[in-house]
């Protein structure tokens, strides 16, 4: 069993390659398995409630950190930050921006609704690639969390 088994993350991005190249570093990495992907704010408050087509789904207890685009259909995703971090378990767990928004109001507001982290996309795969790991290494490995 290698060290990342058990590590969830929950990542919520409705870009398909952003996506896929997020959860390729992640893996390559060692860094977190599994990894989920939903791609729109109602599925990421199903995912973490365990309702819909999550209903089967335990309650995250080893969910440690939730990579979130804000720009989302059905429900933004600073409306979902907004809900995870008014929930009293939600809310322990590391909750990172991970947006092409490089908006003063969209970062303001982030951090003003608990965000743990706000990063712009790099445009450039190399350093996207470079950026999501060390997301990952701070997040998964450095980062003390909360039990």
């Amino acid at each position: 069993m290698s060290e990342s088994e058990g590590i969830e993350v929950l990542l919520v991005e409705d870009n398909p390659l952003d996506a896929e190249l997020t959860i390729r570093t992640l893996k390559n990495r060692n860094l977190a398995s599994p990894i989920f992907r939903v791609s729109d704010g109602v599925e990421a408050l199903d995912f973490l409630y365990c309702r819909g087509a999550f209903a089967t789904r335990k309650f995250p207890e080893r969910l440690r950190l939730i990579l979130l685009d804000i720009k989302l259909p059905k429900i933004d995703g600073l409306e979902v930050l907004r809900v995870i971090k008014t929930d009293p378990v939600l809310k322990k767990i590391p909750t990172v921006i991970l947006s092409s928004s490089r908006e003063d109001p969209d970062i303001k507001k982030a951090y003003d609704l608990g965000a743990n982290s706000y990063v712009v996309k790099p445009v450039n795969f190399d350093s996207f690639s470079k950026c999501v790991s060390d997301l990952g290494m701070y997040w998964i490995i450095v980062n003390q969390r909360v039990v």
